[in-house]
């Protein structure tokens, strides 16, 4: 009998279930565990029962929420020392590999497991953190876990874990000048809602996926749980293995070969069937601006801010506390709003893709604003300064700092103010996430750079023209 064309879904998921209880839920083996200073919950929780950490060879730990991007060597915040403090001690304790501060390695987990090829194709990997998802970009399955969670992987290796419906995204022909994969995710999270993939694991598919470089795919992978998706997936090809090729932990000579053929079956088979399926066609993204709270709450940056009286009742409400929050008014043009600082970096925009198109916009310009360059890691720090990116930034009158994730979440110290407004590259523009009353338009790297140059949210289009993206 031939077997049932399966989905990417359904062949990573039976290679990792270990069991299966009555109730539908799986238990499932987990390759990597990826853990940071929040982690100290289920560090904690292991302590209290005397137990070890079940695989330390597959647990990696990293310094990055926390991480001071300024005066590293001489961390001054009591809280910040601590919780890198406890991180230290916990992977001592336990015989893990740290990627400590002024390690050359170091940078935000989601950035750094890709690099050094820690994110392999058709593995499990889990994090006390959200945007695991972005692991999913290599085919992998990749998703965030709760400090109960975490505690039970470090014990056991192993994931309770109920099995999403599948979805795919197929986004169909040729992306426009400079509309980029945070474009896509923006977009289609604006059209579906941020429970628009709710209950799901989204597949990426289409010509437009495939024309991804690893970085977009990551960031596309990193942005569907604003969708409301478990996690989101990219089928390994030709793009993965080039990328893949050479990392630390990567596989190497014969066993490399070998595994390139196994990936590459990994992909949904032809007549596989999909709980939901959505088709976008590429030409209609472009590149796209949040105005409010919510990541859904996003347009095109050539829109006007939508009347709450003239949208869905059921997003009316919603639409006009934000515009509350954000100070904004319907009706109002979106490109020309005034910025008071931007921000480029994060898990989901601060790889070396996202700086050279940044500092394609920046060179040779004055920042109108203030605002800060993280780079995604160290390593990514190191290539951005051989290319001469930071002196872009900082000639433009930006800083340019060290790794972590800074802004994005505030943890470290980095913040907005209350009420000042912020073009960010960054994931999530809640209430409160870059600072207490601070304001966030999400956008892609080229757009921030655009609103740093203006000191308003701007089409970066004709800022690009005639020159190279």
């Amino acid at each position: 009998m031939t077997a049932a064309p399966r989905t990417l879904l359904d062949k990573l998921w039976a290679a990792h279930e270990i069991l299966r209880r009555e109730d539908g839920v799986s238990l499932l083996w987990v390759d990597r565990h990826l853990v940071h200073e929040g982690s100290h919950h289920a560090f904690a929780k292991l302590a209290a029962r005397g137990l070890p950490v079940a695989e330390p060879d597959l647990t990696f730990a990293v310094v990055d929420h926390y991480a001071p991007t300024r005066a590293r060597a001489q961390t001054a915040d009591p809280q910040v020392r601590r919780m890198i403090e406890t991180l230290r001690r916990n992977a001592q304790d336990h015989g893990l590999r740290l990627f400590d501060l002024m390690d050359p390695g170091q940078g935000i987990v989601h950035v750094i497991a890709p690099e050094q090829g820690l994110t392999l194709p058709g593995l499990l990997i889990n994090c006390g953190d959200s945007h695991t998802s972005t692991h999913g970009a290599f085919g992998a399955l990749g998703f965030g876990i709760g400090a109960t969670e975490v505690a039970h992987v470090l014990a056991t290796q192993t994931v309770w874990q109920r099995k999403p419906k599948a979805m795919r995204i197929t986004v169909e022909g040729t992306l426009g000048p400079s509309v980029t994969a945070k474009d896509m995710a923006l977009h289609w999270i604006s059209q579906l809602g941020t429970g628009g993939a709710q209950g799901h694991a989204v597949e990426y598919a289409g010509s437009a996926v495939r024309g991804l470089s690893m970085e977009g795919r990551m960031t596309l992978c990193n942005l569907s749980i604003e969708g409301g998706a478990r996690f989101g997936m990219v089928a390994p090809d030709g793009v993965t293995f080039d990328y893949l090729a050479g990392r630390a932990h990567a596989p190497s000579g014969d066993a490399w070969d070998r595994a390139c053929e196994d990936w590459a079956k990994l992909a949904s088979d032809p007549q596989a069937s999909f709980d939901n399926e959505v088709v976008i066609d590429a030409a209609q993204i472009a590149p796209t601006v949040t105005w409010g709270t919510s990541p859904d709450q996003a347009l095109p940056v050539s829109a006007q801010i939508p009347d709450p009286g003239r949208i869905d009742p059921a997003k009316a409400d919603a639409a006009r506390a934000a515009l509350d929050y954000m100070g904004l008014k319907p009706g109002q043009a979106l490109q020309g709003t005034p910025i008071d600082q931007v921000f480029i970096g994060s898990c989901t925009n601060g790889r070396i893709e996202d700086l050279r198109a940044a500092a394609a916009v920046l060179a040779g310009r004055k920042a109108q604003v203030p605002g800060m360059v993280s780079p995604g890691s160290a390593q990514v720090k190191s290539q951005a300064e051989a290319e001469g990116l930071d002196r872009i930034f900082t000639e433009a009158g930006l800083d340019w700092v060290e790794s972590g994730c800074s802004m994005c979440v505030g943890m470290n110290g980095d913040l907005v103010a209350r009420d000042k407004r912020c073009a960010s590259s960054t994931n999530r523009n809640f209430r409160g996430r870059q600072g207490p009353g601070a304001r966030t338009h999400l956008m892609s790297p080229a757009m921030v750079a655009a609103a740093a140059v203006t000191g308003t949210i701007t089409d970066v289009r004709p800022l690009l023209s005639g020159r190279h993206p």
